[in-house]
């Protein structure tokens, strides 16, 4: 299976190595490495919607996990085959692989399609798992790093793994006296221990820097490291003081959890550095007053016309993020805006460089929140928004001439915020794209599109906005020009080719190229392409008022509501397909919708004291005279035909917050773990956090607050989302914020509005809109006993496009029976009901 997040080797020219850090390496003296292991393929799949398999978790969440040794029986696979656990040694550059005589299945050889390159672990793969263990003389902490992994079991305590083999991802563990066991999710892993002779560490190898920029004031620039916490108790009163050409920026930095790391943001001065080129910046941590820790980073300085990053605070979490920016040769009248997607493995820094300053546009890269992140969906679909509206504002282009183009995962990128916002661009340009994830070969999909169980059908149906083919209609009015190479062998040109098929017969405005003999990546006119920014040049948006016919599809008002002067606000049936096909004149507007309870017209463009009538779906008229030149006019459907109503209240749904569970991730949001159940259940209500708080830093450098359950207020966390880890019977804030919830756990007991189901091994994520807050959601991780709790812990509503629904109940037995361990899944009604 194709790999989408695969480092192309013609990218390595768009990786930025210019921010390249000294943090001084371990001491090997203090370092344990790996070198002996078992492997065991377990046969676990985590795919891109809510349900996964993973028979070692269960065992492990069951205590039924028997002790690897060599040669002993794990289980059966699906065929009725034996898996047995079997040696690997690491090979010269550590990694623990199985040899090419690696055989499974009780001594017959792999089969088709696994071979040792498949074994490796990954987001989203993972079939195997690898048992390491260490024996330590005390109990002591260490810094676990392991590369190429998807997750890690450190006795028994889940935490995130380094997938894509970066090396940035430090855990800090503790050793318990005597043997420690760890299983790996992944074969084919290097894995090592460091011993740290402080209990507080500074980590620069994985940077957010801006540029100075020169001829600039540069006086109050942003950057952010990580701070490692090896103690037992939580940091606080933590200061950082950067020292660059003789000028200090001290800032108070936040609490740093015990046993964990946090992504932290500091201040620098960057006035005095007046030439080019890589200039050390000095960071010096303290405590109070005392030295704990100090580090040094390089950051780079550019000339006026140079290529530069630039940082910015992030509303989703409050973390510190960045674009790049590649300016125009001239700096005078309205210039046009091109906003770059970059491929997988990709920095935004690096994919700004491929560009040649253009005279009549700015070109900016977003980040996708990492090089790998999510696709552009989800939280990169919110980081390429977030960008775009930063440049709107920074750079003030010409409104007319807005563009998007990007390469490889950059390309599906710029297929699906195309047709996802296709108000927001003149035109697009997918350069070597693929449509979708799920046609690209990287959805691994544990439910099979053909499920004819509801309940999965529902999970399905949560990723309906992903699914770009159904959203071609949204092109019409968009010029598209696909560029592709005809030899690329990573996404082959036959997706430009189905692309172009597609589009034939529906889009009126295309341009289609293949480069000949053109491989994945044949250099910066791989997407620095002269004819595509010429197709850009000959096109400029309409306004409003010129705009007299709409075809809009979405399937997640949350996420896509507007096509010009129309918002479809509300769905009959949340989350499947909604059309619009509308026309107006200059005393009528007419038209079709689908799926569709809420309708938003404005009708600017009417002038004042005109008589219009609204015709929809051929059901009668409705009549309505504008007051003035800004009128909104709301519109319903319901048994009776459509009426004119109130806006819809911000306690409903709508496009300002339309549910799904990942809705809560968003917003600022904060981690809450209870502290009112037992020891065990707080331990893991604890560690899931933990858990989820290193998973969103590796995959969307973040930064998240994690507070205890007393900690938290409506009040001081007013309009931010919420994480809660917990039920009603262990979590303080649970009666805070979901006293008015149709779904209640309990121990032992979970109810979704009539329904219940009883046992200490069930769990459920779902989501619920918070009281007094028009935006802000909680998103519930929760189980009725400590199997439930466990069942709860795997986080694949991380993985881009992955779909989550409303709500959704599991048993443990999930983990051997994937959608057949589902209890119940659903969304709620516009109003916040269970649906009858």
């Amino acid at each position: 299976m194709r790999n989408l997040y695969l480092t192309f080797l013609g990218f390595l020219l768009l990786i930025d190595c210019t921010l390249a850090q000294v943090s001084p390496a371990p001491n090997p003296a203090n370092t344990y490495q790996f070198k002996n292991g078992l492997v065991a393929l377990t046969g676990s799949r985590y795919g891109r919607e809510a349900v996964y398999t993973d028979p070692l978790a269960y065992q492990l969440y069951t205590s039924t996990l028997r002790q690897p040794k060599e040669g002993s029986l794990f289980g059966m696979n699906e065929q009725g085959q034996e898996i047995r656990w079997q040696t690997v040694t690491a090979d010269s550059l550590n990694r623990l692989r199985p040899s090419s005589a690696f055989r499974v299945n009780g001594g017959a050889p792999a089969g088709p399609g696994v071979t040792t390159g498949s074994l490796r672990g990954g987001l989203g793969s993972g079939g195997g798992y690898t048992y390491l263990t260490y024996e330590a003389r005390k109990e002591q902490v260490a810094i676990l790093n392991i590369r190429g992994n998807s997750n890690v079991y450190v006795n028994g305590e889940l935490h995130m793994g380094d997938a894509y083999s970066m090396g940035y991802l430090h855990i800090p563990v503790k050793l318990r006296k005597g043997l420690n066991e760890l299983y790996v999710r992944g074969v084919g892993v290097s894995a090592s221990l460091v011993f740290p002779d402080k209990a507080v560490l500074l980590r620069t190898d994985d940077p957010t820097l801006p540029s100075i920029r020169l001829g600039e004031p540069n006086t109050s620039l942003q950057g952010a490291v990580v701070v490692i916490n090896t103690t037992n108790g939580r940091l606080t009163g933590l200061q950082l003081t950067s020292q660059l050409g003789g000028r200090e920026v001290t800032v108070e930095l936040p609490a740093i959890p015990a046993l964990s790391s946090r992504k932290v943001v500091f201040g620098f001065d960057g006035s005095a550095i007046k030439t080019a080129g890589s200039h050390t910046c000095g960071l010096l941590l303290r405590q109070q007053g005392k030295r704990l820790e100090q580090a040094s980073i390089a950051v780079e300085a550019v000339g006026p016309g140079a290529s530069y990053s630039k940082t910015f605070i992030s509303a989703i979490d409050g973390s510190l993020q960045y674009y790049s920016v590649t300016p125009p040769t001239s700096g005078t009248g309205a210039a046009a805006l091109f906003l770059s997607v970059h491929g997988a493995g990709v920095e935004a820094s690096g994919q700004a460089r491929a560009y040649k300053s253009k005279a009549w546009g700015t070109l900016v890269a977003a980040t996708n929140r990492r090089p790998r992140g999510f696709n552009w969906e989800d939280w990169g679909r919110l980081d390429a928004l977030e960008v775009l509206d930063l440049a709107r504002k920074q750079f003030k282009p010409d409104p007319t001439r807005i563009y998007l183009t990007g390469h490889s995962m950059g390309g599906h990128g710029t297929w699906f915020l195309g047709a996802t916002y296709p108000d927001k661009w003149v035109a697009i340009a997918p350069c070597a794209g693929y449509p979708t994830l799920k046609e690209y070969g990287s959805a691994d999909g544990v439910i099979p599109d053909t499920s004819r169980n509801p309940l999965e059908q529902t999970l399905l149906r949560a990723g309906n906005q992903s699914d770009v083919l159904k959203l071609t209609t949204n092109y019409k009015p968009v010029g598209v020009y696909i560029f592709h190479g005809d030899a690329d062998r990573t996404v082959p040109v036959s997706y430009a080719r189905q692309m172009r098929k597609l589009l034939g017969s529906t889009q009126p405005d295309m341009s289609y190229y293949e480069y000949p003999g053109g491989s994945h990546w044949f250099g910066d006119h791989s997407v620095d392409w002269p004819p595509l920014f010429d197709y850009f040049r000959w096109h400029q948006r309409l306004a409003d008022s010129l705009v007299n016919t709409i075809d809009f599809t979405t399937a997640n008002p949350g996420i896509s509501a507007s096509f010009r002067w129309a918002s479809i606000e509300q769905q009959s049936q949340p989350l499947l397909y909604s059309r619009i096909q509308l026309s107006r004149t200059d005393r009528a507007i007419t038209g079709k919708t689908t799926n569709v309870t809420q309708l938003k017209l404005a009708l600017d463009d009417f002038g004042t004291d005109t008589r219009l009538t609204i015709t929809l779906d051929s059901l009668p008229a409705l009549d309505y005279q504008t007051r003035s030149s800004h009128d909104t006019l709301h519109v319903r459907k319901d048994t009776n035909g459509w009426r004119i109503v109130p806006p819809a209240s911000l306690a409903h749904k709508g496009p300002h917050r339309y549910g799904t569970f990942k809705d809560g991730f968003n917003h600022n949001m904060v981690f809450v773990y209870s502290t009112r159940g037992t020891k065990e259940e707080n331990d893991w209500s604890w560690q899931k956090a933990r858990y989820d708080a290193e998973t969103w830093y590796y995959r969307g450098n973040g930064s998240v607050d994690i507070i205890p359950d007393t900690d938290f207020s409506l009040v001081t966390h007013a309009n931010r989302g919420v994480i809660l880890f917990g039920n009603a019977n262990t979590n303080a804030a649970w009666s805070l914020l979901l006293a008015d919830s149709p779904i209640q756990v309990q121990r032992n007991r979970i109810q979704v509005g009539g329904q219940q189901w009883q046992g200490d091994d069930l769990a459920t994520y779902f989501v619920w809109p918070i009281k007094g807050s028009a935006t802000a959601s909680v998103a519930v991780v929760s189980g009725t006993g400590l199997k439930g709790m466990k069942a709860a812990l795997a986080n694949q509503y991380f993985a881009g496009a992955s779909g989550f629904p409303d709500y959704m109940v599991f048993g443990l037995d999930m983990l051997l029976k994937g959608g057949e361990g589902l209890k119940t899944a659903g969304f709620f009604t516009n109003e916040w009901q269970l649906i009858p």
